[in-house]
């Protein structure tokens, strides 16, 4: 593990600030919390910290020497940051999944402010080239593919939410692409939000143990392709959240349905369409997506100055 940075108790409340952001957005099928963790400044750390689960911290906790561990995994990082997260997602659960049913229009229209914003901040840090350019389409056109697919029917077996929140959570901590939008797809979406609501823990278990060891072993991963060819896997993610735009597109319209054994009843083909520009909701849903944008830039603003 790199050296830790000295922090006050000011700059642990920020991080746990950005964990409020990532679970927020990662409630949301289509919005990323590894782009919230990446413009807020805290990505390469959170990578660190979790690949720093190695070996090393297993000898030290043998060992007794737990203070050590504890440091050695970056653990007030990791406690300030999991704090917001995790208690964004429990307390957001309920709102948000409300917001999808009734308030779909406006509660997607902040997001692509979010993201719009994402992509206007990440883009400044890379020297682009005709490669790189390249690179972006390809992210562009993976990740477009990726939010196109038709959900599946999948049982909700604990092997199952196992191997869904593995795959996931991969997704959730790559800028662009959204966990819970892979979630969404392989069928599991409404089912754990439900057992988030009400800490269903025969549900939640099998799909922490998936979600721990996605991260462990992703992280790696995503750890060597920074340090190795940063450039190209950022503007490769750029790409991710360009192509994840259109599943954010506030305005769309349901081609066909699917409805599954309990009888819920999912969209399995949409299309995107323009709004009504004299209506109401436009101006509502222009409003929302604006204070979205502003609301990154300022972050990314106040980022820059900290790390000044």
């Amino acid at each position: 593990m790199a050296d830790i940075p000295q922090r006050t108790l000011k700059d642990y409340a920020r991080i746990t600030g950005v964990g409020i952001a990532m679970g927020a957005a990662d409630v949301v099928p289509g919005v990323s919390g590894g782009t919230m963790a990446f413009i807020l400044g805290v990505y390469d750390e959170l990578l660190g910290a979790i690949r720093s689960f190695n070996p090393t911290f297993l000898k030290l906790l043998f060992k007794g020497r737990f203070a050590a561990a504890f440091d050695h995994v970056n653990g007030r990082f990791l406690i300030a940051l999991f704090l917001g997260l995790g208690g964004a997602l429990i307390t957001l659960a309920h709102a948000i999944t409300w917001l999808l049913d009734h308030q779909p229009v406006l509660l997607f229209s902040f997001f692509f402010g979010l993201v719009l914003a994402s992509i206007v901040t990440v883009s400044s840090h890379v020297h682009w080239t005709p490669a790189m350019v390249a690179t972006c389409g390809i992210g562009t056109a993976a990740a477009y593919f990726i939010v196109r697919m038709v959900p599946m029917d999948m049982p909700n077996d604990p092997l199952t939410l196992f191997w869904c929140a593995a795959v996931a959570i991969m997704a959730m901590i790559l800028p662009g692409i959204s966990g819970s939008f892979i979630l969404f797809v392989l069928g599991q979406y409404r089912f754990v939000m439900e057992a988030v609501k009400s800490l269903d823990v025969v549900t939640l278990l099998p799909f922490g143990l998936g979600v721990a060891t996605g991260l462990l072993s992703f992280s790696h991963v995503l750890t060597w392709l920074l340090k190795r060819h940063r450039q190209v896997t950022i503007t490769l993610l750029i790409g991710f959240m360009i192509g994840s735009l259109w599943k954010i597109w506030p305005f769309r319209v349901v081609l066909e349905t699917a409805t599954k054994p309990k009888g819920e009843v999912i969209p399995i083909r949409e299309s995107v369409v323009l709004p009504d520009f004299a209506s109401g909701q436009f101006w509502a849903a222009a409003a929302l997506c604006a204070a979205g944008f502003f609301v990154i830039m300022f972050l990314e603003r106040k980022a820059a100055v900290v790390k000044a």
